[in-house]
């Protein structure tokens, strides 16, 4: 596969930006996501480095045979009717794996919204992970993890600090794209 995707980002004029080595846990805060090639330029660049990332998915998804396919592209069926939540869902996820790293989008549409979700921030604090920052700018036609951040517990200061990360990056569609003090 990393062969694979190494020529489809080379094709496309795509480069794929890693200065830091990876944990062995994260979450992966994948941002902005206001198109559908967000989906496959992400699942490129794991390929295309070597690495493996999981993704959450809505459990009645995990049917067969479809089950398997998403399972082995990394899915993780939510079950929502529950009683605990995603984050202790992912919480103990965490623990029972050696290594995960779970890619998760804070705006969670490709609408544009004023405000992210923060189940990003909470699963990480939960499980006592850090943060990879990931970007997909489509004005470089680069994508790229840059920097690990490490969640404070103070929610407010740490979103600013990561929003402030993707401050100069160039989305799909920009007019989608919003994070304090840019838009």
């Amino acid at each position: 596969m990393k062969a694979f995707g190494k020529f489809i980002f080379k094709i496309y004029g795509w480069k794929a930006i890693a200065t830091l080595p990876e944990p062995p846990k994260s979450v992966i805060c994948i941002a902005p996501h206001t198109s559908n090639w967000d989906f496959p330029v992400g699942e490129l660049y794991y390929w295309v480095l070597g690495r493996k990332s999981s993704f959450l998915m809505k459990k009645a998804w995990f049917f067969f045979p479809m089950g398997n396919f998403l399972r082995a592209m990394g899915g993780v069926p939510v079950d929502r009717s529950k009683r605990n939540s995603v984050t202790e869902q992912m919480a103990d996820e965490f623990a029972k794996r050696e290594t995960f790293h779970l890619a998760i989008t804070p705006e969670g549409t490709r609408s544009p919204v004023k405000k992210w979700k923060m189940g990003f921030y909470h699963i990480a604090v939960k499980a006592a992970v850090p943060i990879q920052l990931a970007y997909i700018d489509y004005g470089k036609k680069e994508m790229g993890i840059t920097k690990i951040f490490y969640p404070t517990g103070n929610e407010l200061a740490d979103l600013a600090e990561i929003q402030d990360f993707y401050k100069d990056i160039v989305a799909c569609h920009p007019d989608k794209f919003y994070i304090l003090g840019k838009k």
